[in-house]
């Protein structure tokens, strides 16, 4: 046999090695001594927002935002598509989406008028009583304000919704219903976070048949991904509110409803409480933090008031330099937390109801004098800190969506029924979830709500009172020109979470998508524990671990959807990944 052939063969073979040698050689030198080429294959962000330049919305489920979308496309302005929205997500994500609870809705024109923030959350029924939740031995009985008929508030999401529509909108209620009510009418496809959430209550629903009936299948299944899930009653119940307006909720054939359902299991709401709903056109709470105006929720809601104060107290470290998510940083954040919550339990409450120190608290006076008892080296125990002397007085399941126009319109909206799915308790013939908002208040003052947040006597239950809410519904301006619309569910992590995304933004630079996406950290003061979402360095956690921070990793925080607006007005959405549906789009 002739061996030169493969001699050849062999030598080619050798030849071509070396040259593909040479040429990854070249290229690993080109990668290093060329900036651009280099720059280009190695660097870009990690996250990407959408982009648009006439209108973008940002909510929790995919199918509310494309309706609200459709609103601007069709000439609509931001308030229409948010209220179209609201509606929306009650059919698509009962869960935390409503017409059974409330929510507060801040909202800054583009023009140069002052933003303001209508309050429709929930007021305690007029034969709510201080004791209500406690034995006879003074004791509180926890469950009793979470899943049983007297854990419902009045609720307020339809008065609220029609009422922005009524100050700002161009569309009529009607226009605005139309979306949700063919979805509930015609059904929508169920995605399987829709399956795995009723799989996960199925233990608190099932207790209740009408809650059976309407979320599960004839056979008490839990309807699958790709099924259509079709609601008639609540589709009658939408178009009612269409046809009468907030009448067609607060009075009439609904309202018979909810007061029936009242009296069959020993409920408060009566029809009186039910018509004299009203939501409460407030002033939002501002503060500054680096030339920013912040703007955002106003009591009942301690979440505006305490973002402004943690904000004041964190302006006096240097994070951009620190960095994100270093030990200093997460320090410095967790005792600005804190300090702020420690407030939180003696001060805030209703103002129809109470005298809260609102100007004290966001004042950078005090910021300053919280900041003197915060050192680098050792983090403060919670046995340690108590609510703090601000000046004197001036005489978990949510969801938040984030809409802008083309007119630079922002609206910044977070609602919800409390727990996920609320009470699990459905009206009959209604075909929706009733809230269990009265566990916020002080079922007895210094006793831990579900959220473990320690209430005081500012927040005490009082018939028709609204109770305190850490909804932090948030809007950030720019000189003078709306920047940053944000908010989040989450419980008592609101405020913490939508903190992280105003500090991402404006002092690590990130965009949008890359500030919602970024791994947070929460501290309420009591549980005395720093907690951490994955993604935290191990050899960070070491170093606040020696400070005397407790750091427990725990599951995802929050779902928050934000807007960020260009200089040149191009519109950047960030839709939370921690949300399977959730969805930021534009055009």
């Amino acid at each position: 046999m002739d061996k030169a052939p493969q001699r050849r063969n062999k030598g080619a073979r050798l030849k071509r090695r070396s040259e593909s040698l040479s040429a990854i050689a070249l290229t690993l030198t080109l990668l290093t001594a060329s900036p651009s080429f280099g720059q280009a294959i190695l660097e870009g962000e990690r996250f990407h927002p959408a982009v648009a330049t006439q209108g973008m919305v940002a909510t929790s489920h995919t199918l509310a935002t494309d309706v609200a979308l459709q609103v601007l496309k069709d000439g609509g302005n931001a308030i229409d598509a948010a209220v179209t929205a609201g509606f929306a997500l009650a059919v698509t994500q009962p869960r935390s989406g409503n017409i059974g609870g409330g929510g507060s809705m801040p909202i800054a024109k583009g023009d140069d008028s002052a933003p303001e923030a209508i309050d429709y959350r929930e007021k305690a029924p007029a034969a709510a009583s201080e004791t209500m939740f406690q034995d006879d031995n003074g004791e509180v009985v926890k469950n009793r304000s979470r899943f049983t008929h007297l854990a419902a508030g009045v609720p307020g999401t339809v008065a609220g919704l029609a009422k922005a529509l009524e100050r700002h909108g161009t569309l009529t209620l009607k226009q605005a219903l139309a979306p949700a009510i063919k979805l509930a009418r015609d059904g929508f496809t169920v995605p399987q976070r829709f399956t795995d959430g009723l799989e996960q209550a199925r233990p608190r629903l099932e207790r209740w048949p009408v809650t059976l009936s309407t979320f599960y299948k004839a056979d008490g299944s839990a309807y699958q991904p790709g099924d259509t899930f079709q609601q008639p009653a609540l589709a009658a119940t939408l178009q009612r509110i269409a046809d009468q307006g907030v009448d067609g909720f607060y009075e009439g054939e609904t309202a018979d409803l909810i007061v029936a359902e009242m009296e069959r299991h020993g409920g408060l709401i009566t029809e009186a409480d039910l018509s004299t709903y009203e939501p409460v056109v407030r002033k939002p709470v501002h503060g500054t933090y680096h030339g920013y105006d912040v703007y955002s929720m106003s009591p009942p809601s301690s979440g505006g008031t305490h973002i402004v104060q943690i904000l004041n107290i964190l302006e006096g470290y240097p994070l951009r330099e620190s960095g994100h998510n270093t030990a200093d940083t997460i320090h410095w954040m967790a005792e600005a937390m804190k300090l702020a919550y420690a407030d939180r339990s003696q001060y805030l409450g209703d103002t129809d109801y109470v005298d809260v120190p609102l100007a004290g608290l966001t004042s950078k006076a005090y910021a300053e004098t919280l900041r003197k008892d915060i050192t680098t080296e050792r983090a403060r125990q919670a046995s340690e800190i108590g609510p703090g002397q601000p000046a004197t007085y001036e005489s978990p399941e949510t969801t938040h969506f984030s809409v802008v126009d083309k007119w630079g319109n922002a609206v910044s909206n977070t609602y919800t029924i409390n727990f996920s799915y609320g009470s699990g308790i459905t009206v009959e013939g209604a075909g929706f979830l009733l809230n269990n908002e009265m566990d916020d208040f002080s079922a007895k003052p210094g006793v831990p709500n579900a959220y473990g947040l320690i209430g005081g006597e500012a927040n005490k239950v009082e018939p028709g009172k609204r109770m305190l809410s850490s909804m932090s519904p948030t809007i950030v301006k720019k000189q003078g020109k709306n920047f940053l619309v944000t908010g989040s569910p989450g419980g008592s992590r609101i405020i913490t979470t939508t903190l992280q995304v105003i500090l991402n933004v404006i002092d690590h630079d990130m965009n949008i998508q890359t500030a919602v996406s970024a791994p947070r950290v929460h501290h309420q003061w009591l549980p005395d524990e720093l907690r951490i979402e994955q993604g935290i360095s191990g050899d960070t956690v070491k170093l606040l671990e020696s400070r005397g921070h407790a750091v427990v990793t725990n599951s995802a925080m929050g779902a928050i959807q934000s807007i960020m607006v260009g200089e040149d007005g191009t519109l950047y959405g960030g839709a939370d990944p921690r949300r399977s549906t959730s969805s930021a789009q534009g055009y």
